[in-house]
């Protein structure tokens, strides 16, 4: 049941890490695309450890 839920919380928590980093790069002056990529890239990664643990947190909380 835990990986059902990861995969669901995954979707929106990786879609706003990637939002996030791409939109703290394109703040900065003079970016690259490679930059760019790589804000992405680390915001999918860093999703699936948070995905996790909050799918953790939400299932123990939940009565079943």
């Amino acid at each position: 049941m835990k990986i059902v839920m990861m995969a669901v919380l995954f979707a929106m928590i990786a879609t706003t890490l990637m939002g996030m980093g791409v939109t703290a790069v394109l703040n900065m002056p003079g970016y690259t695309s490679q930059q760019l990529m790589l804000a992405a890239a680390a915001g999918f990664v860093i999703a699936i450890p948070v995905a996790w643990y909050v799918a953790g947190r939400v299932l123990a909380n939940v009565k079943m």
